[in-house]
């Protein structure tokens, strides 16, 4: 790797685990919110669903901003945006003036899921504690 894919390797690193470590923490502050609406889109056992998308969020997002055990962590957030967007953003099941949002997330987390797999695929990086 030369130092530019190194440095875009950390920053898309960064710029990935962001959005997991930020949403992990939400959830935390508001469990019971989370829980409800985990449990409004017919999941069962809403407080443990919410308690393993904390550890995938924040968890697997710690590990993945550091870049230990980082293609790990990565696939498990892509099976979790894989999981979030046939659940949650069923855009399609929505009447068609309710649907951007939905379309838009759905979308959203396919993407973030393809970028998590790229990390899984070919590593962290040298800048990382793996130094993949």
């Amino acid at each position: 790797m030369t130092a530019n894919q190194d440095w875009a390797a950390l920053i898309g690193r960064i710029l990935l685990a962001a959005i997991f470590i930020q949403t992990g923490f939400q959830k935390i502050t508001d469990f019971a919110g989370t829980v409800a609406f985990t449990a409004s889109a017919g999941l069962p056992l809403p407080e443990v669903a919410v308690a393993l998308a904390i550890a995938i969020e924040l968890g697997g997002g710690l590990l993945l901003l550091v870049g230990y055990r980082a293609r790990l962590a990565a696939l498990a957030i892509a099976v979790f945006c894989l999981v979030a967007a046939f659940v949650f953003h069923r855009y399609w099941s929505l009447p068609a003036d309710k649907q951007l949002l939905d379309y838009v997330f759905f979308w959203k987390d396919l993407a973030i899921a393809g970028g998590m797999l790229v990390v899984f695929a070919f590593g962290p990086g040298r800048l990382s504690l793996d130094k993949a």
